[in-house]
């Protein structure tokens, strides 16, 4: 199937609004969140137009219809990761809560005092503040591998603190801020070699390019919909199914159990266990619809388009003066462009920018020890989708000039 960026754009309508008169948006912000083609926005409609009832409780026909949707879209998104099992895709409310699932069971239940968890010094918020929580309360410990000069992770250091005998590697797989690809399938290879169990944060990665849990063969997956096309407030966690079968419950509660006595219960079995009360229904719809979209558009032409934009907007931004793009070249790096313009702030560039349309993102974008690393307070950041063309790089590159007028 041919790569159509025209048709494309045409599937999203957001992209064909002004954000005031006469100036059209250039959307350069879906790392932090992409926007909905009109499949997946008919998709729910469709849910609550039609379908809308509680699911798995009731026997009439709305609730059956409602409960096939919700569990359709769970094999939609198991397939589209290539997990082995629908069995093993639970549903969360997002990437972070995906993380904190693992920790308040998986590592609470198998952690003791003294034990180490490996982390990079690229990791989003959500992949540290939980260990870190867990951390103060078990007494374990958290090494980190470090971010070189270039925006990768260097590999050598890593096999040292492999030698320390870690229980769990908890990685992105691609950096929110630096768009560093890590080499994942070779890193859980080492982990598990020193018998160590592995969490990838898919939050960057699952929407941009193929994963494949089994080939990778990682231990857990977290991951988003509102990041691949889908809305906000639903996410997944996949799982090897020896290790949610042994997981406690996370949260208590309707539908997460297979009976309920006044002094005990009994947990339901997989996925359900992990998935207590009435959950967000037209969003698993949703999210199921954007798997599908993107699969059928195709993610290796997805991956392509993205390289190539970003290839040119590296070009572009590095014609500059002042401008500094921070992370790796383009072999390394997915759509991502995280920069400093000299003597101006990323909050100022961002704000100016704004005023043609374009959408980017100021800050530490989640990341704060990265930035820290790096010896400054916060980045401007655009980021690349499928729908993302050469003219808005082109926007972008006319916009920080302005800025750099406007500033002197």
């Amino acid at each position: 199937m041919t790569f159509d960026l025209t048709r494309i754009r045409k599937d999203f309508p957001i992209l064909q609004r002004e954000v005031r008169p006469g100036v059209p948006l250039v959307y350069l912000d879906s790392t932090a969140t992409a926007q909905k083609p009109l499949a997946v926005l008919d998709a729910m409609e469709a849910y609550y137009r039609f379908s809308n009832a509680n699911i798995h409780r009731g026997v009439h026909t709305l609730a059956e219809e409602a409960t096939t949707l919700y569990e359709q879209a769970r094999e939609k998104i198991a397939r589209f990761i290539h997990a082995p099992s629908p069995r093993q895709l639970i549903y969360t409310r997002n990437t972070t809560e995906s993380i904190n699932l693992v920790a308040h069971t998986w590592a609470r239940a198998s952690l003791k005092s003294g034990d180490l968890i490996i982390l990079t010094e690229m990791e989003h918020h959500s992949n540290l503040v939980p260990w870190h929580m867990l951390a103060a309360e078990r007494n374990l410990r958290l090494e980190f591998i470090p971010v070189t000069a270039e925006g990768l992770l260097d590999l050598a250091e890593y096999q040292k603190l492999l030698e320390q005998g870690p229980r769990l590697v908890s990685f992105t797989q691609m950096s929110n801020v630096l768009g560093t690809i890590n080499p994942a399938k070779e890193m859980i290879r080492l982990a598990h070699q020193a018998g160590a169990l592995t969490l990838l944060d898919g939050a960057q990665s699952v929407p941009h390019f193929a994963v494949d849990v089994q080939e990778l063969d990682v231990d857990f997956l977290a991951f988003s919909a509102h990041k691949l096309c889908g809305p906000t407030g639903i996410g997944a966690l996949y799982g090897k199914t020896t290790l949610l079968e042994a997981m406690p419950p996370f949260l208590g509660g309707g539908d997460m159990i297979r009976e309920v006595h006044l002094r005990s219960f009994k947990p339901n079995a997989l996925p359900y266990k992990f998935e207590a009360g009435t959950p967000a229904i037209a969003e698993a719809v949703g999210f199921g619809a954007a798997c599908d979209y993107l699969t059928g558009i195709g993610m290796a032409a997805i991956a392509a388009h993205e390289h190539e934009i970003t290839a040119y907007a590296l070009e572009r931004l590095e014609e500059i003066p002042g401008v500094k793009v921070f992370g790796p070249g383009i072999k390394d790096k997915g759509g991502v462009a995280a920069f400093t313009l000299e003597g101006v702030h990323p909050h100022d560039v961002a704000q100016i920018l704004d005023q043609d349309g374009v959408a980017v993102r100021a800050g530490h974008h989640c990341a704060q020890p990265l930035h820290e690393k790096f010896n400054i307070p916060a980045t401007s950041r655009a980021s690349f989708y499928l729908y993302s063309t050469r003219e808005d790089v082109d926007r972008l590159v006319e916009g920080i000039y302005k800025v750099k007028k406007y500033f002197g």
